[in-house]
């Protein structure tokens, strides 16, 4: 049962999800609005010549402006461990507010200057009926894109998780703690290696590296398509450890925690492997899994 006060899932707040989120959220209020404005009392867009056009054109390009901004800085969030599902509704309140005030403001300054036709009953009702229209609008497209997402999350999730139908070195069984089996995103079996061999995934823009020693004694480097953010949750409470946004490390294979000027670096005590910083927003998880072996 989801309670709102639950972590959001920090696959909500990746940079892909959240301009995905800014293009479709824009496209739906953009057609919602022409086809419903013309029924609103309240309503003033027109997309004919004249100043009412300037000002439906600032009104919507402020908007997906606000959007945008607030996204971005939505999407700085997702490594605070208290941004909980009521931390998200409000802050969706909060942008459905501020843009309804902008839309008041807006009309408010058109009709002092005689651009809008002074039929608006008071400001207050302009207020709390573009409300309803921009809570449609942000709100819909919301939850359908965070439903789409989570099953996704889902689906790339089980499919790390698959076993059946591997092919490997050894027989690979069901929740086997002892191999390390990645799939890509098409959930197509790419790399299966024991825990013991592997050292460090790297995240490379849409792919990332597994760095391992193979059987003649050499570290070597698979690159695959996937996401480390989906290898973070499908392996969550092994000895696979998120360490910096684009490193997750093999807890066990760490020989050295060095602490530097500009912080902690691991160490793997083998030459052809640099070392690997740990960013702060991990390190007190990561000195803790250390301790702890």
């Amino acid at each position: 049962m989801i309670k709102l006060l639950d972590p959001l899932p920090r696959y909500l707040l990746e940079p892909r999800q959240i301009w995905t989120t800014v293009v479709y959220t824009v496209l739906f209020s953009l057609v919602f609005i022409l086809i419903n404005i013309p029924f609103s009392e309240n309503a003033w867009f027109s997309l004919g010549a004249g100043q009412v056009f300037f000002h439906t054109l600032s009104f919507l390009l402020i908007s997906a402006t606000v959007i945008v901004l607030s996204r971005q800085m939505l999407s700085r969030c997702q490594n605070l461990k208290r941004f909980t599902l009521l931390s998200y509704i409000l802050w969706v309140v909060g942008e459905v507010v501020f843009l309804s005030l902008l839309y008041s403001f807006i009309t408010y300054v058109g009709v002092k200057l005689g651009v809008i036709t002074p039929y608006l009953r008071n400001i207050v009702s302009v207020f709390f009926s573009a409300m309803v229209y921009i809570t449609v609008c942000l709100c819909v497209p919301y939850f359908i894109l965070s439903f789409y997402f989570v099953l996704q999350d889902k689906n790339n999730t089980m499919r790390l998780m698959d076993y059946g139908s591997v092919v490997s070195d050894t027989p690979a069984v069901p929740y086997n703690d002892n191999r390390i089996t990645l799939f890509d995103n098409n959930g197509v079996l790419k790399f299966s290696i024991s825990s013991d061999n592997l050292y460090f995934i790297e995240s490379d823009d849409n792919y990332i590296k597994a760095w391992y020693l193979d059987s003649a004694g050499e570290i070597k480097q698979y690159m695959l398509r996937c996401r480390l953010k989906t290898v973070e949750d499908s392996f969550a409470d092994s000895e696979l450890v998120r360490c910096h946004r684009k490193y997750i490390v093999n807890i066990r294979k760490v020989s050295i925690l060095k602490s530097e000027k500009e912080g902690y670096k691991i160490d793997f005590d083998i030459d052809s492997l640099e070392p690997i910083p740990i960013s702060k927003t991990y390190e007190q998880a990561v000195l803790a899994r250390f301790n702890s072996r």
